[in-house]
């Protein structure tokens, strides 16, 4: 039987993942890099993305924004921000967000703190959609 790598997913409302697993690819912030079993030791901060898990020719695909991964001779553990499971997520709502967002952001010219909060979510749903593809 193949070595089979221990990777766990945590974000800060609950445990996502936990299992052995054949390969994870991670988007971290130099580039997206796969993590097989006994890869060498690693941390990484996250870029949003779409975080990949390979296990018996299945691949299953979860968005993860900001956190980091940390590789160690026990496997992968990522710390997510946040983590959504795209199987879960509705591409047309997630258009309806992003033009909502792109419109709270031409309306708040007059405020930096909105016009700092509508960024952040336009550049948010702008990776979520693009890991839907």
């Amino acid at each position: 039987m193949a070595e089979k790598l221990n990777f766990a997913l945590v974000s800060p409302e609950r445990e996502l993942f936990h299992g052995d697993v054949d390969q994870v690819v991670v988007p971290g912030s130099e580039g997206e890099f796969g993590v097989l079993p006994n890869h060498a030791p690693v941390m990484s901060v996250i870029k949003p993305g779409a975080l990949r898990v390979m296990d018996g020719g299945s691949e299953r695909r979860i968005f993860v924004n900001g956190g980091f991964a940390d590789v160690t001779p026990d496997g992968l553990t990522v710390l997510a921000e946040e983590a959504i499971d795209l199987d879960d997520v509705d591409s047309a709502e997630v258009e309806q967000q992003l033009k909502n967002a792109h419109d709270d952001l031409r309306d708040s010219l007059g405020s930096d703190s909105k016009r700092e909060a509508a960024e952040r979510a336009v550049a948010r749903l702008e990776a979520l959609k693009a890991a839907l593809h």
